[in-house]
């Protein structure tokens, strides 16, 4: 991907996320979630157990993710996570919860809009031991071995060099560190037309990546232990033929039933792996 390319896509996606943060809405309107399927923001939630959800502000429930990086996750008391892509800062309250007073949360967003949005959460949730700095995944504004654990939630896939995304979340992980990635996945090539476009991308489909490709990714940064720990199909064909219909635009020449092939590639997976110690 050229470097025009890639700050095309960075522009695209910060100027979308920005409006959401704004009017405090879903990506995709109708309560739909961010990355692309027509997953409600209840279905989004459902993925939290009730303690968790005791922690989110209201206004930190965009429906932007594609599961809960912290389900799986024996988050202790007194360590620190490291959010990439925090948004509205939803994963950043629930892991404030769990690692207490003596603990820290940083949640790390491009947009200047979700920062606003996330500290405005941050003071009415009352939590002070969590706190949002504005950068970009690739160049993180956090200091080397910072981190216990490293979160994301549906925003690798939108991140042009994912390989340099990989390498910074170990440069700020402690050894020993974990990682736990929600992210949008697919189980074969997407079609050009999907790779090509800029709607599709920021929709979160066109830069999904190959899960084996993902997980390569993953360890060529130097994470060890790197695996699947949750997979399920992402939202119904036809649902997600729609929203790739919408995403390739009406230039894309795209057919219903090309879409409707491309839209069974997609999965939802999180994946956890290790800094070596």
């Amino acid at each position: 991907m050229s470097d025009h390319d890639a700050t095309s896509i960075k522009e695209a996606v910060r100027d979308r996320y920005a409006g959401h943060a704004k009017t405090k809405t879903s990506c995709c309107g109708g309560g739909t979630s961010c990355c692309g399927s027509s997953a409600s923001s209840a279905e989004v939630l459902a993925d939290y157990n009730a303690d968790d959800l005791s922690a989110i502000p209201a206004d930190a429930d965009l429906g932007l993710g594609c599961g809960n990086p912290l389900a799986l996750e024996s988050v202790q008391p007194g360590e620190v996570v490291v959010d990439l892509g925090s948004g509205g800062g939803i994963d950043c309250f629930v892991a404030a919860k769990r690692v207490g007073p003596e603990g820290r949360v940083i949640g790390v967003d491009m947009t200047p809009e979700m920062i606003a949005l996330a500290r405005r959460n941050a003071r009415s949730s009352g939590m002070d031991n969590v706190e949002f700095r504005l950068g970009e995944i690739e160049a993180l504004p956090v200091q080397d071995c910072t981190a216990d654990l490293v979160i994301s939630n549906c925003v690798i896939n939108l991140v042009p060099d994912k390989s340099k995304a990989f390498a910074e979340a170990l440069r700020v992980l402690k050894p020993g560190g974990r990682i736990s990635v929600s992210d949008i996945v697919t189980t074969a090539p997407l079609p050009d037309a999907a790779r090509s476009s800029v709607g599709a991308y920021v929709a979160c489909l066109g830069g999904a990546m190959v899960l084996d490709e993902y997980l390569a990714a993953a360890r060529d940064a130097g994470f060890e232990d790197v695996r699947v720990v949750s997979e399920s199909a992402y939202a119904t064909c036809e649902d997600e033929a729609e929203d790739l219909l919408a995403a390739f635009g009406t230039d894309a020449g795209v057919t219903h039933d090309e879409a409707i092939a491309a839209a069974q590639l997609f999965r939802s997976v999180t994946v956890h792996a290790v800094r070596p110690a």
